[in-house]
């Protein structure tokens, strides 16, 4: 039985019950009353019958496959930036004698600092009317201000990879820190009474230790920054736009028959970020399982 192969399983379930409750009714129900209304219920308009209408009009938009390759890009660049620069500077913190502790609280200091407050610096500090521009215009670098490269506003989403990736890598930084010190130093030092060099300790010993910690904390940072909205919407351009940003256009619009499209585009975001979530745990099973071989 479910309840008695482990005496301490309902005990765990009891514990676990008031945060299931809260994420069934906030996600789960958030996400019903989404797909519902993605397919056109909408009794507040008078519209009641169910139809793929707004997916169908959505899809063939031209707006939608720019915004869904940008949100791809964003997404993807920033994380695989995030990673790489994470896996550095926690092997680099690692292998730090003295003052450890405090490359690490520095490393991890804006974990707390919203991505909002993120967006503001990010614009105060790369936009041709912000900081680095004065700099270099006031160092001769440039004539004025307005020649600085355009990072922010622009359609490629440089100033959006930038805030994600100075977010992102702490984020992941921390948890590869965490794998790091459950690894320990003692399979490296067998790997060197072997005659392994510090290259091949890294790529034979280390990254395949850390391969399933990263690969999970990248998976949870590619799924944020696609479905994020706030960092698109103060730095990204007007187009092409990414999808929260689009999907929030479309339910603020005036005319309310455009929120069974705002909903279809959320439901399109959800499973896209729920592909690369089940596109993970089978790559993390069969990693394992053959790790277990």
């Amino acid at each position: 039985m479910f309840w008695s192969a482990d005496p301490e399983r309902p005990r765990i379930w009891l514990m676990l019950a008031p945060m299931l409750v809260v994420v069934i009714l906030l996600f789960g129900g958030g996400l019903f009353f989404a797909l519902i209304q993605s397919f056109g219920y909408l009794p507040l308009i008078g519209q009641t019958s169910v139809s793929l209408g707004a997916y169908a009009t959505v899809v063939r938009q031209p707006s939608f496959l720019a915004s869904l390759a940008l949100t791809l890009y964003i997404a993807a660049a920033s994380t695989v930036v995030a990673t790489v620069l994470a896996v550095a500077v926690a092997l680099a913190i690692r292998a730090t004698t003295r003052g450890r502790q405090a490359l690490s609280f520095i490393f991890q200091f804006n974990l707390p600092i919203p991505h909002l407050v993120g967006a503001i610096a990010v614009a105060d500090l790369l936009s041709q009317s912000g900081l680095l521009a004065r700099v270099a215009a006031a160092f001769g670098l440039i004539d004025d201000p307005g020649q600085f490269p355009v990072l922010v506003f622009d359609r490629w989403g440089a100033g959006i990879i930038a805030e994600y990736v100075w977010k992102e890598t702490a984020f992941i930084g921390v948890t590869v820190l965490a794998v790091l010190h459950a690894i320990g130093p003692e399979y490296e030092e067998l790997a060197r009474s072997l005659g392994a060099n510090r290259w091949q300790r890294l790529r034979l010993v280390l990254l395949p230790l850390m391969l399933p910690g990263v690969l999970a904390a990248s998976v949870i940072a590619f799924a944020f920054s696609f479905g994020a909205f706030e960092v698109p919407y103060l730095l990204g351009a007007s187009y092409p736009q990414a999808l929260p940003v689009l999907a929030y256009k479309r339910y603020t619009a005036v005319d309310l028959a455009a929120r069974a499209e705002a909903m279809a585009l959320c439901v399109i975001i959800t499973l896209v970020a729920g592909a690369a979530i089940v596109a993970y745990l089978h790559v993390s099973r069969r990693y394992l399982r053959r790790e277990s071989d």
